[in-house]
């Protein structure tokens, strides 16, 4: 079995992988190690039980966005700010904005971004996304990256205000697309409390291929990242 800082994760699909046991070990294990206020963030988490991205993920987007190098990023679901935090690192001249609604979540984002966001970078917008997004689509000044790691259930309603807030050459990734793999199985052997999870994504990954202007990319990091591009 993994041995890792993501056994005690409260996300349970992180200890179901989609790939190999062994390649998600070395993935987490020997690649370089996070330092600094991300490692402490990182334990933080651990200890705490919070759910934030895995270290393949982490791995996978410092090389992603170093080559994008993106203006605006946009984040849907703060949490601790530990992903918002990340992109700060590696982008250090990015604007960031990051939406949050729960208050638990809140009460620790708040303090990691006015304690390690030194650049003042990040924008913490407390609400809901179903609210806020709307006017955000209204904004001449579009998203280089969009990072959605929230609802499931409500990535199927947030994904047109997200492709309408990228950029020409913007990127927008979606996390824990996967279930451990429970969305390619029938929902009679899957528990009943993950269907409407299971049909909204199902959902979500049909109208992202049948439409013809948008690519997209399916990379199995962690529980799944559906990378999209318009065309």
């Amino acid at each position: 079995m993994l041995t890792d800082v993501y056994d005690n994760h409260s996300n349970p699909m992180m200890r179901r992988p989609i790939v190999k046991e062994e390649v998600v070990s070395f993935m987490r294990n020997e690649q370089e190690q996070l330092t600094g206020k991300l490692k402490e963030l990182q334990d933080f988490a651990v200890e705490h039980n919070v759910p934030i991205i895995p270290h393949e993920t982490i791995v996978y987007f410092q090389l992603m966005l170093s080559l994008l190098k993106p203006k605006r990023i946009l984040e849907i679901g703060t949490a601790i700010g530990f992903s918002a935090l990340l992109f700060s690192e590696i982008c250090p001249e990015a604007e960031i904005v990051t939406l949050e609604r729960f208050e638990e979540m809140l009460k620790y984002a708040r303090p990691n971004f006015e304690k390690y966001d030194e650049r003042k970078q990040i924008k913490l917008i407390e609400g809901e996304a179903a609210e806020v997004l709307p006017s955000l689509a209204s904004n001449e000044e579009k998203f280089d990256f969009i990072f959605m790691d929230s609802a499931k259930t409500q990535y199927i309603k947030f994904l047109p205000y997200l492709i309408d807030n990228l950029s020409e050459s913007g990127l927008l990734a979606i996390d824990d697309v996967l279930q451990a793999g429970d969305i390619f199985r029938p929902f009679k052997e899957t528990p009943r409390r993950q269907h409407n999870i299971l049909k909204a994504l199902n959902k979500l990954f049909e109208t992202v291929h049948n439409d013809k202007k948008l690519e997209s990319s399916l990379v199995p990091l962690g529980d799944g990242l559906l990378l999209i591009k318009c065309k």
